[in-house]
């Protein structure tokens, strides 16, 4: 897929004891990172400023103005050549460890609902399924990464988040809002999320936990040297019960994620492979007016791998990597009754392989690199008429029909450092062999002022472009019909921004403008009663505009932090017609937390999320509902000892009734407890 680049300067991340340097979402482009403690435990905005005791390499070539060092530590930015330390930033969400571990969340899907300008939208609990979007974008139209491997499906981003990792597996997640394309890439139009684990040395742990609604979750985690291996295994009965009387919101599954690294003084290696398996009751997730289902079944099996390298000496730094990603999915319309309605097949095949350079010369440091991604469908639903079937394991059916597109893209950056200033600019050449678009360049400038050694300026203009999913393009089945020719979507953005921190408070706050042209929805013209479709179209254009502010305060040990985010566009839902997505979209978020330590091993977090949602759907007699706003309490009660710890939680405290997406009803309040044990 097109996929346009970006350059994003961002403060210097603080991370204690957490060594990986290529697998941070910003370390894949390159960045230094300082070594020391990340406090917070609100799943806020952060940034740091001390300097690592780590060994470090000197760069003679840097800028005399700006002289840089290469920490081995994880390196969080937003541009493709490696900076120091303070040079202005873009905000970038960093969800660590302390703060994956006293959320009151079982998964990533809802870790993420604290992020302040990410959107989860969930067809059921525990992370059943979810879509995740960025400042009012679709899911479609992010970046997925793990340890810096894009791991987008370009089928469909409904199923983005089905990972083969565990909670317990992840140093910490990156989130980094706004047009990432010439970074990352491949679906980062509005947003990129990085998921980093983590090679830890000799160390076994156990944890289980289990609740309301039959749910229960095992898993184990185990690491020696260089390699770690970890699985786990969860399922739940589901909230609710289809009008039949059968299970409609269970899921069950199984994940595994092997890692291992070796490195000497010449060169540094990474790998990983993993794979997740998951069936859930899709509830009526995909019903309409038109086909009144509340039975639906899906199944997805993926596969990710991946080989990433990277030299560590010599004037010429070079990096690339080496991935395959599978993913394959049953959908069933009516559960379990092929004969009623026959299930679809979908397989994609994703390969990829980039490689990135950077050297440093008297006027600055210059990057320049390349990207080739190639994604292959095959399906019993989805693309055009195959040349040869294909059977499809374990039936008696073809894959009968496929999509085989492949995108290139090439990037040069260059950056100036000054003493209080850095400009950073630079284009990507993008070529897709499925649109019939020439080679487009897509150009990004960003530019960081540091007045004070304790606040920053920054402002950016970037450009972008995603090629829609084959979803979008050739999804027709029982009230869904999709245009083969649509446009991809291209995307203009500004932004500009403030960081003020000192030792106890931190605040951030940004204001963004998007111009975005052939923005990709799914609409429905409620007029037409029983006849009414969702069909799949570009919209001209859509133009939005946003603020978002984050306060953070640390007394003693307690944290608490409080943001707010709005959103606005001018794009109006004409009469009668529904938007699925494009939309639909946050108007307010405001999201508050604490963390209060109330006896030297015993802690009280409480979170409270407040969302107004601008958009409507559609019931069974074609009736369309606003979105109503809601608000949702959280706590978590942890007794911490250092090999172990306990648990107890209430998510949806008050037991509030709202719905977050379409006719799927969310689940009241339930209650989790759960234990961890590290030898």
């Amino acid at each position: 897929m097109y996929k346009p680049t970006f350059n994003f300067k961002r403060q210097v991340l603080v991370f204690h004891h957490f060594g990986n340097k290529g697998y941070s979402l910003f370390a894949c482009l390159g960045r230094e990172v300082v070594c020391s403690v990340l406090s917070v435990a609100t799943l806020t905005y952060a940034s740091a400023e001390s300097v690592s005791t780590d060994p470090v390499v000197s760069d003679s070539t840097a800028m005399t103005t700006a002289k840089e060092m290469m920490l081995e530590e994880v390196s969080v930015t937003g541009s493709r050549a490696p900076l120091t330390k303070s040079q202005a930033a873009r905000m970038v969400t960093v969800l660590d460890r302390a703060e994956i571990q006293q959320a009151p969340v079982q998964s990533i899907n809802d870790l993420l609902k604290y992020a302040m300008g990410v959107d989860v939208r969930q067809r059921g609990p525990l992370g059943a399924q979810t879509d995740i979007s960025i400042r009012g974008g679709t899911s479609e139209q992010i970046i997925l990464l793990l340890n810096g491997i894009n791991i987008c499906d370009p089928q469909t981003g409904h199923n983005a988040m089905d990972l083969p990792i565990d909670l317990s597996e992840i140093v910490r997640i990156e989130v980094l809002e706004g047009p990432a394309g010439r970074i990352y890439g491949s679906s980062s139009l509005v947003g990129a999320v990085n998921i980093v684990t983590n090679v830890s040395r000799n160390e076994t742990t156990l944890h289980a936990e289990g609740g309301s609604f039959g749910y229960g979750n095992v898993g184990a985690r185990f690491s020696l040297i260089n390699h770690s291996l970890s699985a786990n295994y969860s399922r739940s009965d589901g909230y609710s019960r289809a009008k039949g009387g059968g299970l409609n919101t269970d899921f069950s599954g199984s994940k595994a994620f092997y890692q291992g690294q070796y490195h000497d003084e010449q060169i540094r290696l990474r790998w990983h492979l993993g794979i997740a398996d998951k069936g859930w009751g899709s509830s009526t997730f995909w019903a309409s007016p038109k086909w009144q289902a509340d039975d639906q079944y899906e199944h997805t099996t993926k596969l990710y791998s991946a080989i990433q390298g990277e030299t560590r000496q010599g004037l010429l730094h070079m990096s690339g990597n080496i991935y395959w990603n599978q993913n394959r999915d049953r959908y069933e319309g009516y559960r379990s009754r092929p004969e009623k309605m026959k299930f679809n097949y979908n397989r994609t095949d994703v390969y990829g392989v980039s490689l990135s350079s950077y050297f440093d010369w008297t006027a600055g440091r210059t990057a320049f690199g390349a990207e080739l991604r190639n994604e292959d469908l095959v399906s019993g639903n989805l693309g055009e008429p195959l040349s040869q079937v294909h059977h499809i394991k374990g039936t008696d059916r073809d894959y009968t029909l496929g999509l085989n597109r492949t995108n290139i893209s090439g990037y040069m950056e260059h950056n100036v450092l000054l003493k209080d200033v850095t400009l950073s600019a630079g284009l990507v050449a993008v070529k897709n062999t499925w649109s019939n678009m020439n080679m487009t360049v897509y150009p990004g400038i960003d530019i960081s002022y540091r007045p004070h050694p304790s606040w920053t300026l920054h402002a950016s203009y970037n450009t972008s472009l995603r090629m829609p999913s084959f979803t979008e393009m050739y999804y027709k089945l029982q009230g869904y019909s999709a245009d083969p020719h649509l446009k991809p979507e291209e995307m203009q953005a500004l932004e500009a921004g403030l960081n003020v921190q000192c030792s106890i408070f931190n605040l951030q706050c940004s204001l963004w403008h998007h111009h975005g042209k052939n923005m990709i929805d799914w609409i429905m013209d409620t007029s037409k009663g029983e006849e009414a479709v969702w069909q799949s179209v570009n919209h001209t254009s859509i133009n939005s505009i946003g603020f978002e502010a984050s306060a953070k305060l640390s007394v003693l040990t307690s944290q608490f932090s409080v943001s707010y985010g709005f959103i606005h566009q001018d794009k109006k839902q004409e009469e009668g017609i529904v938007s699925q997505y494009a939309l639909e979209y946050l108007r307010h978020k405001l999201v508050a937390n604490a963390h209060i330590p109330l006896t030297k091993a015993l802690a009280l977090g409480v979170n409270f999320r407040w969302q107004d949602r601008v958009g409507s759907y559609t019931d069974f007699d074609g009736k369309a509902h606003d979105y109503e706003p809601y608000g949702l309490v959280d706590i978590r009660l942890t007794w911490q000892q250092p090999k172990w710890k306990v648990y107890l939680e209430a998510n949806n405290l008050f037991d509030t009734s709202y719905h977050d997406y379409g006719l799927v009803p969310q689940p009241g309040r339930w209650i989790i407890g759960g234990f961890n044990i590290s030898v």
